[in-house]
Protein backbone atom coordinates (compact mmCIF):
# COMPACT_ATOMS: atom_id res chain seq x y z
CA UNK A 1 0.00 0.00 0.00
CA UNK A 2 0.81 3.26 -0.67
CA UNK A 3 0.46 5.32 2.52
CA UNK A 4 0.46 8.83 4.44
CA UNK A 5 0.79 9.80 7.65
CA UNK A 6 0.05 13.98 8.45
CA UNK A 7 0.66 15.44 11.88
CA UNK A 8 0.60 19.36 11.83
CA UNK A 9 3.70 20.02 13.85
CA UNK A 10 7.26 21.30 13.39
CA UNK A 11 8.48 19.29 16.85
CA UNK A 12 9.86 15.78 17.84
CA UNK A 13 7.73 14.69 21.28
CA UNK A 14 5.27 11.41 21.56
CA UNK A 15 2.88 11.53 18.64
CA UNK A 16 5.89 12.55 16.30
CA UNK A 17 7.70 9.67 17.45
CA UNK A 18 4.89 7.14 17.22
CA UNK A 19 4.43 8.08 13.69
CA UNK A 20 8.26 7.27 13.30
CA UNK A 21 8.06 3.74 14.78
CA UNK A 22 4.78 2.97 13.07
CA UNK A 23 6.15 4.30 9.35
CA UNK A 24 9.51 2.24 9.71
CA UNK A 25 7.47 -0.66 10.46
CA UNK A 26 5.60 -0.16 7.39
CA UNK A 27 7.93 0.18 5.18
CA UNK A 28 9.91 -3.25 6.50
CA UNK A 29 6.11 -4.53 5.54
CA UNK A 30 6.56 -3.33 1.98
CA UNK A 31 4.75 -0.32 1.89
CA UNK A 32 5.29 2.54 0.59
CA UNK A 33 5.51 5.83 2.97
CA UNK A 34 5.29 9.35 3.13
CA UNK A 35 5.33 11.39 6.39
CA UNK A 36 3.89 15.24 6.27
CA UNK A 37 4.64 16.69 9.79
CA UNK A 38 7.47 17.15 12.97
CA UNK A 39 10.86 18.16 12.96
CA UNK A 40 11.95 17.08 9.70
CA UNK A 41 15.35 15.85 10.45
CA UNK A 42 14.60 14.43 13.53
CA UNK A 43 11.92 12.34 12.09
CA UNK A 44 14.02 11.64 9.14
CA UNK A 45 16.59 10.02 11.88
CA UNK A 46 14.29 8.37 13.82
CA UNK A 47 12.35 6.62 11.08
CA UNK A 48 15.99 5.56 9.83
CA UNK A 49 14.90 4.82 6.18
CA UNK A 50 15.72 7.00 2.89
CA UNK A 51 12.84 5.00 1.80
CA UNK A 52 10.44 7.32 3.36
CA UNK A 53 10.27 10.82 2.05
CA UNK A 54 9.30 13.55 5.38
CA UNK A 55 7.81 16.45 4.05
CA UNK A 56 7.07 20.09 6.54
CA UNK A 57 3.86 20.34 8.11
CA UNK A 58 3.38 22.83 10.74
CA UNK A 59 0.21 24.65 9.79
CA UNK A 60 -3.36 23.64 9.16
CA UNK A 61 -2.66 24.97 5.61
CA UNK A 62 0.84 23.51 4.48
CA UNK A 63 -0.19 20.14 5.64
CA UNK A 64 -3.26 20.24 3.64
CA UNK A 65 -1.32 21.62 0.47
CA UNK A 66 1.02 19.03 1.14
CA UNK A 67 -1.64 16.23 1.13
CA UNK A 68 -2.96 17.67 -2.14
CA UNK A 69 0.57 16.98 -3.92
CA UNK A 70 1.47 13.69 -2.47
CA UNK A 71 -2.00 12.04 -2.43
CA UNK A 72 -2.15 11.01 -6.23
CA UNK A 73 -1.61 7.72 -6.59
CA UNK A 74 -1.94 6.87 -2.47
CA UNK A 75 -4.15 4.50 -1.03
CA UNK A 76 -4.67 6.26 1.93
CA UNK A 77 -4.69 9.02 4.53
CA UNK A 78 -3.66 7.98 7.96
CA UNK A 79 -3.94 11.24 10.20
CA UNK A 80 -3.00 11.90 13.74
CA UNK A 81 -4.18 14.72 15.90
CA UNK A 82 -7.05 16.96 15.09
CA UNK A 83 -5.30 19.61 13.55
CA UNK A 84 -3.69 16.86 10.52
CA UNK A 85 -7.31 15.54 10.79
CA UNK A 86 -9.21 18.82 10.00
CA UNK A 87 -6.26 19.87 6.82
CA UNK A 88 -7.00 16.37 5.57
CA UNK A 89 -10.57 16.67 5.44
CA UNK A 90 -10.52 20.03 3.79
CA UNK A 91 -7.40 18.84 1.33
CA UNK A 92 -10.39 15.99 0.54
CA UNK A 93 -12.72 18.81 -0.80
CA UNK A 94 -10.62 19.49 -3.83
CA UNK A 95 -11.75 18.38 -7.46
CA UNK A 96 -11.07 14.33 -7.82
CA UNK A 97 -11.41 11.30 -6.23
CA UNK A 98 -11.05 11.07 -2.33
CA UNK A 99 -8.63 9.14 -0.13
CA UNK A 100 -9.82 7.26 2.97
CA UNK A 101 -9.15 9.17 6.34
CA UNK A 102 -7.90 6.97 9.27
CA UNK A 103 -7.43 8.80 11.94
CA UNK A 104 -4.91 7.54 15.28
CA UNK A 105 -6.18 9.52 18.17
CA UNK A 106 -3.78 9.80 21.41
CA UNK A 107 -5.43 11.36 24.05
CA UNK A 108 -8.42 10.40 25.76
CA UNK A 109 -10.72 13.63 25.21
CA UNK A 110 -13.61 14.12 22.51
CA UNK A 111 -12.94 16.97 19.73
CA UNK A 112 -13.58 20.49 20.35
CA UNK A 113 -13.58 22.18 23.57
CA UNK A 114 -15.26 25.60 21.82
CA UNK A 115 -18.35 26.01 19.16
CA UNK A 116 -15.89 25.86 16.17
CA UNK A 117 -13.94 23.50 17.62
CA UNK A 118 -17.03 20.95 17.58
CA UNK A 119 -17.90 22.60 14.20
CA UNK A 120 -14.97 21.34 12.84
CA UNK A 121 -15.23 18.13 14.95
CA UNK A 122 -18.38 16.88 13.14
CA UNK A 123 -16.72 18.03 9.71
CA UNK A 124 -14.30 15.23 10.43
CA UNK A 125 -16.42 12.81 11.48
CA UNK A 126 -18.21 12.96 8.61
CA UNK A 127 -14.74 12.70 6.32
CA UNK A 128 -13.55 9.64 8.40
CA UNK A 129 -13.33 5.76 7.23
CA UNK A 130 -11.69 4.89 10.36
CA UNK A 131 -10.55 5.45 13.42
CA UNK A 132 -7.87 3.94 15.36
CA UNK A 133 -7.26 4.07 19.40
CA UNK A 134 -4.10 4.02 21.01
CA UNK A 135 -5.00 2.07 24.31
CA UNK A 136 -8.98 1.49 25.61
CA UNK A 137 -8.58 3.77 27.92
CA UNK A 138 -8.26 6.44 25.00
CA UNK A 139 -11.46 4.54 23.20
CA UNK A 140 -13.74 4.82 26.03
CA UNK A 141 -12.82 8.76 26.46
CA UNK A 142 -13.63 9.60 22.48
CA UNK A 143 -16.20 9.86 20.23
CA UNK A 144 -17.07 7.33 17.63
CA UNK A 145 -16.11 3.55 17.31
CA UNK A 146 -12.81 2.61 17.15
CA UNK A 147 -10.17 -0.13 17.08
CA UNK A 148 -7.61 -0.19 19.50
CA UNK A 149 -4.31 -0.95 17.81
CA UNK A 150 -1.20 -0.23 20.71
CA UNK A 151 2.28 1.41 19.50
CA UNK A 152 5.24 -0.72 19.80
CA UNK A 153 8.42 0.57 20.94
CA UNK A 154 12.12 -0.81 19.70
CA UNK A 155 13.73 -3.34 22.32
CA UNK A 156 16.45 -1.91 23.90
CA UNK A 157 18.54 -4.71 25.57
CA UNK A 158 21.11 -2.30 27.00
CA UNK A 159 24.29 -3.79 28.25
CA UNK A 160 25.70 -6.21 31.58
CA UNK A 161 26.97 -3.40 33.77
CA UNK A 162 24.97 -2.90 36.87
CA UNK A 163 22.19 -0.07 37.25
CA UNK A 164 22.61 2.92 39.28
CA UNK A 165 21.05 4.47 42.37
CA UNK A 166 19.32 6.08 40.06
CA UNK A 167 15.23 6.98 39.67
CA UNK A 168 14.30 8.41 36.23
CA UNK A 169 11.95 11.06 35.35
CA UNK A 170 10.94 11.23 31.70
CA UNK A 171 8.34 13.87 30.37
CA UNK A 172 7.89 17.03 29.47
CA UNK A 173 7.64 19.51 32.19
CA UNK A 174 3.83 20.66 31.44
CA UNK A 175 1.52 21.01 34.66
CA UNK A 176 -0.54 18.44 33.40
CA UNK A 177 2.17 15.80 33.49
CA UNK A 178 2.34 16.20 37.45
CA UNK A 179 6.09 16.30 37.50
CA UNK A 180 5.71 17.77 40.89
CA UNK A 181 4.38 14.33 42.45
CA UNK A 182 7.20 12.79 41.46
CA UNK A 183 9.80 15.64 43.19
CA UNK A 184 7.10 15.26 46.15
CA UNK A 185 7.32 11.64 46.17
CA UNK A 186 11.13 11.26 45.79
CA UNK A 187 11.59 13.27 48.68
CA UNK A 188 9.17 11.82 50.76
CA UNK A 189 10.82 8.49 50.17
CA UNK A 190 13.79 9.57 51.92
CA UNK A 191 15.92 7.42 49.32
CA UNK A 192 18.05 11.13 48.82
CA UNK A 193 19.17 10.17 52.13
CA UNK A 194 20.32 6.57 51.09
CA UNK A 195 22.47 7.51 47.84
CA UNK A 196 20.02 7.71 45.43
CA UNK A 197 19.29 10.64 42.78
CA UNK A 198 16.23 11.52 41.06
CA UNK A 199 17.09 12.32 37.40
CA UNK A 200 14.18 14.44 35.28
CA UNK A 201 14.65 14.14 31.55
CA UNK A 202 12.65 16.83 29.39
CA UNK A 203 11.85 20.40 29.55
CA UNK A 204 8.87 22.90 29.56
CA UNK A 205 7.46 25.80 30.87
CA UNK A 206 7.34 23.96 34.67
CA UNK A 207 11.18 23.85 35.08
CA UNK A 208 12.03 26.71 37.20
CA UNK A 209 8.66 26.18 39.36
CA UNK A 210 10.36 22.37 39.73
CA UNK A 211 13.60 23.66 40.47
CA UNK A 212 12.42 25.80 43.51
CA UNK A 213 9.91 22.88 44.77
CA UNK A 214 13.31 20.62 44.66
CA UNK A 215 15.38 23.57 46.95
CA UNK A 216 12.46 24.20 49.35
CA UNK A 217 12.09 19.99 49.96
CA UNK A 218 16.09 19.84 50.78
CA UNK A 219 16.58 17.11 48.09
CA UNK A 220 18.25 20.05 45.27
CA UNK A 221 21.32 18.57 45.91
CA UNK A 222 20.46 14.90 44.62
CA UNK A 223 18.19 15.95 41.85
CA UNK A 224 19.31 16.48 37.98
CA UNK A 225 17.49 18.81 35.85
CA UNK A 226 18.96 17.29 32.19
CA UNK A 227 16.24 18.81 29.85
CA UNK A 228 15.48 17.27 26.56
CA UNK A 229 18.02 14.58 25.78
CA UNK A 230 18.50 12.13 22.59
CA UNK A 231 20.34 9.24 24.76
CA UNK A 232 16.86 8.09 26.70
CA UNK A 233 17.53 4.60 25.56
CA UNK A 234 20.58 4.39 27.34
CA UNK A 235 19.99 6.44 30.16
CA UNK A 236 16.91 3.98 30.92
CA UNK A 237 19.63 0.83 30.77
CA UNK A 238 21.39 2.47 33.07
CA UNK A 239 18.58 3.73 35.59
CA UNK A 240 17.19 1.80 38.23
CA UNK A 241 13.68 2.75 38.49
CA UNK A 242 11.42 5.13 36.66
CA UNK A 243 8.21 6.70 38.13
CA UNK A 244 5.36 7.89 36.01
CA UNK A 245 3.72 10.43 37.73
CA UNK A 246 0.93 11.67 34.71
CA UNK A 247 -2.80 10.80 35.42
CA UNK A 248 -3.54 10.80 32.28
CA UNK A 249 -1.27 9.41 29.89
CA UNK A 250 -3.32 7.87 26.86
CA UNK A 251 -1.30 4.92 26.87
CA UNK A 252 2.56 6.11 28.43
CA UNK A 253 4.66 5.91 26.10
CA UNK A 254 7.77 6.48 27.84
CA UNK A 255 6.42 3.52 29.92
CA UNK A 256 6.80 0.95 27.43
CA UNK A 257 10.35 2.63 26.52
CA UNK A 258 11.02 1.06 30.07
CA UNK A 259 9.76 -1.80 29.72
CA UNK A 260 11.83 -2.40 26.57
CA UNK A 261 14.40 -1.65 28.63
CA UNK A 262 13.95 -3.83 31.43
CA UNK A 263 13.70 -0.56 33.39
CA UNK A 264 11.30 -1.16 36.49
CA UNK A 265 8.35 1.23 36.59
CA UNK A 266 6.22 3.35 39.52
CA UNK A 267 3.58 4.50 37.98
CA UNK A 268 -0.28 6.63 38.40
CA UNK A 269 -3.18 3.89 38.17
CA UNK A 270 -4.78 5.70 36.05
CA UNK A 271 -4.56 6.02 32.02
CA UNK A 272 -3.34 3.71 30.04
CA UNK A 273 -0.47 2.16 32.47
CA UNK A 274 -2.62 -0.70 33.87
CA UNK A 275 -2.81 -1.73 30.32
CA UNK A 276 0.76 -1.49 29.17
CA UNK A 277 2.66 -2.64 32.51
CA UNK A 278 2.58 -6.17 33.71
CA UNK A 279 -0.11 -7.42 36.33
CA UNK A 280 2.30 -8.26 38.74
CA UNK A 281 3.69 -4.34 38.80
CA UNK A 282 -0.17 -2.98 39.61
CA UNK A 283 0.30 -3.15 43.40
CA UNK A 284 3.87 -1.21 42.80
CA UNK A 285 1.08 1.44 41.06
CA UNK A 286 -0.01 4.48 43.24
CA UNK A 287 -3.43 6.67 42.75
CA UNK A 288 -3.22 10.14 41.13
CA UNK A 289 -1.67 12.81 43.33
CA UNK A 290 -0.79 9.98 46.29
CA UNK A 291 2.68 11.29 46.89
CA UNK A 292 2.66 8.88 50.18
CA UNK A 293 1.97 5.61 47.91
CA UNK A 294 4.09 6.61 45.24
CA UNK A 295 7.05 6.92 48.37
CA UNK A 296 6.21 3.94 49.69
CA UNK A 297 6.46 2.04 46.09
CA UNK A 298 9.88 4.00 46.16
CA UNK A 299 11.31 2.35 48.99
CA UNK A 300 9.81 -0.92 48.32
CA UNK A 301 11.25 -1.25 45.20
CA UNK A 302 14.70 0.32 46.03
CA UNK A 303 15.27 -1.82 49.15
CA UNK A 304 14.94 -4.83 46.95
CA UNK A 305 16.99 -5.69 44.42
CA UNK A 306 16.04 -8.99 43.38
CA UNK A 307 12.52 -7.28 42.77
CA UNK A 308 13.48 -4.49 40.69
CA UNK A 309 15.36 -7.53 38.51
CA UNK A 310 12.08 -9.33 38.36
CA UNK A 311 9.68 -6.99 37.13
CA UNK A 312 11.95 -5.47 35.15
CA UNK A 313 12.40 -9.20 33.40
CA UNK A 314 8.43 -9.32 33.15
CA UNK A 315 7.90 -6.07 31.58
CA UNK A 316 10.21 -6.61 28.84
CA UNK A 317 9.05 -9.96 27.93
CA UNK A 318 5.60 -8.57 27.86
CA UNK A 319 7.09 -5.43 25.91
CA UNK A 320 8.80 -8.16 23.46
CA UNK A 321 5.32 -10.28 23.23
CA UNK A 322 2.71 -7.41 22.74
CA UNK A 323 4.22 -4.16 21.75
CA UNK A 324 6.52 -4.29 18.94
CA UNK A 325 6.62 -2.23 16.20
CA UNK A 326 5.90 -5.18 13.84
CA UNK A 327 3.06 -6.53 16.33
CA UNK A 328 1.25 -2.25 15.71
CA UNK A 329 2.13 -2.39 12.00
CA UNK A 330 0.05 -5.72 11.27
CA UNK A 331 -3.04 -4.95 13.78
CA UNK A 332 -2.90 -1.34 11.40
CA UNK A 333 -2.42 -3.22 7.98
CA UNK A 334 -5.57 -5.22 9.64
CA UNK A 335 -7.46 -1.47 9.79
CA UNK A 336 -6.82 -0.62 6.66
CA UNK A 337 -7.54 -3.55 4.81
CA UNK A 338 -11.11 -2.85 6.61
CA UNK A 339 -11.15 0.39 5.09
CA UNK A 340 -10.06 -0.88 1.37
CA UNK A 341 -11.92 -3.75 0.92
CA UNK A 342 -14.77 -3.54 3.34
CA UNK A 343 -13.92 -6.43 5.71
CA UNK A 344 -13.69 -6.16 9.33
CA UNK A 345 -10.60 -5.38 11.44
CA UNK A 346 -10.64 -8.51 13.07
Amino acid sequence: MRVIHAVRSDGFAGVERHVCVLAAAQVARGHDVTVIGGDERRMAAAIGSADVTVLPGNTVASVALALSRTSPGADLIHAHMTAAELAAAVAALRPGPNLPLISTRHFAARRGRTRLGRLAGRFIESRLAAQIAISQYVADHIEGGSEVVYPGVMDNPGSERPRSWTVLVVQRLEPEKRTDVALSAFAASKLADAGWRLQVVGDGSQREALQEQAARSGIAPAVDFLGSRDDVAAQMTAAGLLIAPCPIEGLGLVVLEAMAAALPVVATAAGGHLETLPPEAHDLCFEPDDVGAAATSLRLLAGDAGLRAHLGRLGHERQREKFTPQVQAEATDRVYRSVLVGSPAD
